[in-house]
């Protein structure tokens, strides 16, 4: 099950963002990293937000994940269709928001 409140409560997520749209969402996403970049206060925020499987979630594919990366100027999201198991969801995610991080930096250095 989803932790939609704790993304609310810990990330910042706007409850009625979540109420419209729900915790798998690429709004979902941005609004996860844009909170966890303020709530921290740090520089860059990274966040994913999916469906690691076996089974579809709410009518969502297993597999899919949305990843996101807020730095000082940009928010960037990607919607991922991964295959495999729960731990390759996981580690496709993984991979896959740490290299959006690594772009978003990159760019706002440029």
């Amino acid at each position: 099950m989803y932790a939609t409140d704790l993304k609310a409560k810990l990330a910042g997520v706007p409850e009625d963002l979540l109420a419209a749209v729900g915790p798998v969402h690429p709004d979902t996403a941005a609004a996860l990293a844009s909170g966890v970049r303020e709530r921290l206060e740090a520089d860059y925020g990274l966040a994913t937000t999916g469906v690691a499987g076996p089974d579809p979630q709410a009518g969502i594919e297993a597999g899919t994940v949305y990843v996101a990366a807020a730095g000082p100027g940009t928010v960037q999201v990607r919607k991922l269709q991964l295959t495999g198991d729960r731990e390759a969801v996981r580690r496709g995610s993984v991979q896959s928001v740490l290299e959006l991080g690594a772009t978003v930096v990159a760019e706002e250095l440029d």
